[in-house]
């Protein structure tokens, strides 16, 4: 008499209409959070979305699964950007193009959510910190070698830098002050150019100086 092998039962994959509805559900929220903080009611965040508070609740037990989910896919969308930036054959345009779509990102409004009481040593937001910082130094390590970037600064200068301008000014309609956003940028990004033309006060900003503020 033979045994018969047991089946192994494959996890079944989430279907495409759950899928579309868990991306509808972080967009809105990332949109809500940007232009009202985040302690927007969740219900809102799915009326946004067009779903139902049963199906927000499903995805995101609380709030902050969902808070952290915004935040890392925003993290992963700014990697790519760096992923990009690193393909192309100019490094400082590669540099300024990576900026300008980190600015697009508005990461500036949503990391400061990542507060005391949330869980900022969490495998996920790690890894996506992690990735995003390598990712960016990687960019300016080649824009320095190619003598298009000014030797005195960090990877903090940049990113402080683009959180700063991204940043909308207190008391005003945040998609109102989107249009100076990339102006102002620029600006920024021209300063970073080699040679420079003035010296810095200070020194480079680094990974860990940027950690701890």
């Amino acid at each position: 008499m033979q045994t018969a092998t047991p089946v192994q039962r494959k996890v079944p994959r989430p279907r495409a209409d759950a899928l579309r509805n868990r991306e509808r559900i972080v967009t809105a929220a990332q949109e809500m959070f940007v232009e009202h903080g985040a302690g927007v009611p969740l219900d809102e965040i799915a009326r946004r979305a067009g779903v139902g508070n049963a199906t927000l609740y499903r995805n995101f037990p609380d709030r902050d699964a969902l808070v952290r989910e915004v935040v890392c896919t925003v993290m992963d969308r700014t990697s790519e950007a760096a992923e990009r930036a690193l393909a192309e054959g100019d490094a400082f345009a590669a540099l300024e193009r990576f900026a300008h779509s980190a600015a697009d990102e508005r990461i500036s409004a949503l990391c400061p959510m990542v507060s005391s009481t949330f869980d900022q040593h969490h495998p996920d937001l790690e890894a996506a910190r992690t990735r995003v910082e390598h990712l960016v130094e990687e960019v300016m390590i080649r824009a320095k070698s190619a003598g298009q970037l000014r030797p005195d600064v960090g990877v903090g200068d940049l990113l402080i830098g683009v959180a700063q301008i991204s940043r909308p000014p207190a008391g005003t309609d945040c998609l109102v002050a989107d249009r100076f956003v990339h102006r102002h940028l620029q600006l920024f990004l021209d300063g970073l150019r080699a040679p420079a033309h003035a010296v810095l006060p200070g020194t480079a900003i680094t990974l860990e100086e940027l950690r701890q503020c």
